[in-house]
């Protein structure tokens, strides 16, 4: 199954009717993540069929907590891929012994920031956010650079030819640059 562009409205959307039990969201949740998913629980455990079998259970539980998802700052695909994440991680740990090997395992350490590291991109993000909040084509920036849409992808979204919409996102940059230096 070929998965759709996964827009983090469109995702939490889905997440919240899955949280009343909506088949037909669930099944729309899993088109448009899987693929992502799936490469999260391939890459920690190495095994196509460790990974599918992952991916199930790990879809499993998304059915059972999707009422835990909450719409804050962070994206719902980030949600789901800490969900693929622990369970991949978590089959690892109850593997036999000896079908790991130890190398593979100093690799499971979280390499996430540390809470310094935190208050420090926090205090960023802000900065960037009031900057973004200056420049007109603040939403082509975030659907580029955060949301991953292609230059096509958001011509087509705002309605305008590719090479304008290289150029908005081109001086949109300048200025974001200009005014994070305080220019």
């Amino acid at each position: 199954m070929i998965s759709q562009v996964a827009d983090p409205t469109d995702i939490s959307l889905l997440l919240s009717r899955v949280a009343l039990r909506d088949r037909a969201a669930f099944s729309a949740l899993y088109g448009r993540t899987s693929a992502k998913l799936f490469a999260v629980t391939l890459r920690l455990t190495r095994n196509r069929a460790e990974a599918e079998d992952a991916l199930q259970e790990t879809f499993v539980k998304i059915w059972q907590h999707a009422g835990q998802y909450r719409d804050t700052q962070h994206s719902p695909m980030a949600w789901l891929v800490a969900i693929a994440r622990n369970h991949a991680i978590d089959r690892l740990r109850r593997a036999p012994k000896g079908s790991v090997e130890l190398d593979d395992t100093l690799n499971l350490a979280d390499t996430g920031p540390t809470p310094e590291a935190i208050v420090a991109a926090s205090s960023q993000r802000k900065q960037i956010d009031d900057c973004l909040k200056t420049i007109d084509t603040a939403d082509a920036i975030r659907g580029a650079y955060l949301d991953g849409y292609s230059y096509d992808e958001l011509a087509t979204r705002f309605d305008v030819p590719l090479n304008t919409m290289k150029t908005w996102l081109r001086r949109g940059l300048i200025k974001l640059k200009d005014c994070l230096n305080g220019a």
